[in-house]
């Protein structure tokens, strides 16, 4: 089995906390003695490789210096090419934060090129990044989810203001606001960069929380501790990533503090998101909470730090975590396209049916 490679950075709004995640990995991998291929995806789409031991100061102005310029083929045997010669990827351990990296873009350049990949496969992982999708697919299947309402002009939901207006697509609360009426709701829409594929609302529930979970599927199913992040109004993106030194130095109740029956509901629902969703590898499951009641929020299949911080009970190293993802791949198999069935046959009928019409 050649290394795993960490892949990590990409176009997308939230490529710097990626380079974080990025190089923890691989700095994790390497204290293990995995010794992994480090590939950096910069912001304008280019592929390069890099020292297993760049800091993140090295990324400040793209690519640090000496690292090797690639393409990613999306032929078999291929993958990542270097100079017209394949490094030999055949696992790559994902640390790419929304845009494409995240929303299946990548994965399905994977399956042909023959990769196997952290995190759900690509339709699993488009289906996470869509909000109103995944929002649908948690109300029809009988699980609690706040109504959601794609945002278009003279089309106003059926449930009143206060609004949290959300990008269709995209992670980590960025471009997430809260408005009194529908039509800032529009405008918002309408000049938002981050709602230029689509933006939805939803009730804004004041005095709600956010409850988190942590959930990986090797070497079994397992859920982490329950996090409750504090936070003003809703878990915002500066929140998360740019107070108290990061994602893992924001403030919040680690393990929370809440009654015994709510934590039994989430983790039951929980363990039933990741099976309805596809859920593989690491993912992060966010729920909101208001007087004992509680729904489904989304669901992050490539989560900040890989939520590798949640892990104090049951407690769980980082190295170890990090060592499970890979050997998750390392035991699981590359997508292979069938031709079966692919003889001409259908040619054939159609080619004589033309005849016949002709």
């Amino acid at each position: 089995m050649t290394p795993p490679a960490v892949v990590f950075g990409g176009p997308s709004p939230e490529h710097d906390i990626s380079v974080l995640t990025g190089l923890q990995a691989a700095r994790l991998l390497s204290e293990a003695g995995r010794n992994p291929t480090v590939i950096y995806w910069s912001k304008v789409g280019r592929w390069h490789q890099v020292d297993p031991a760049c800091e993140a100061a090295d990324f400040a102005a793209g690519p640090p210096r000496k690292s090797r310029e690639l393409r990613l083929v999306a032929e078999p045997q291929a993958g990542w090419t270097a100079r017209r010669r394949s490094l030999g990827v055949e696992t790559a351990l994902l640390c790419c934060h929304g845009g494409p990296g995240e929303d299946g873009t990548l994965q399905a350049t994977l399956d042909i090129a023959g990769i196997r990949y952290s995190g759900p496969n690509a339709a699993s992982s488009a289906l996470a990044m869509d909000k109103l999708a995944f929002g649908a697919l948690i109300l029809a299947s009988g699980l609690p989810g706040l109504p959601r309402h794609d945002v278009e002009a003279g089309a106003p939901p059926e449930f009143p203001p206060p609004y949290i207006v959300k990008p269709r697509f995209g992670g980590s609360s960025i471009g997430i606001e809260v408005v009194e009426d529908y039509a800032t709701a529009v405008a918002l829409a309408g000049s938002s960069p981050h709602m230029d594929r689509g933006a939805l609302i939803e009730p804004y529930l004041a005095g709600g929380r956010d409850l988190n979970v942590a959930i990986r599927t090797y070497p079994r199913l397992q859920l982490s501790a329950i996090e409750a992040p504090v936070s003003d109004r809703f878990y915002s993106y500066r929140e998360k990533y740019l107070s108290g030194g990061g994602i893992e130095g924001s403030e919040r109740r680690l393990p929370a503090n809440i009654p015994e029956e709510l934590e039994h509901r989430i983790r039951d629902m929980a363990s039933q998101v990741a099976r309805l969703a596809g859920i593989r590898s690491m993912a992060r499951l966010d729920f909101l909470e208001s007087e004992g009641e509680l729904w489904v929020n989304e669901i992050n299949t490539i989560p900040g730090s890989m939520s590798l911080y949640l892990w104090v009970d049951p407690p769980v190293s980082r190295r170890q975590l990090v060592l499970d993802m890979v050997a998750e791949l390392e035991e699981s198999k590359a997508r292979v396209f069938s031709t079966a069935g692919a003889d001409g046959a259908a040619l054939q009928s159609a080619a004589s049916i033309a005849a016949k019409l002709g």
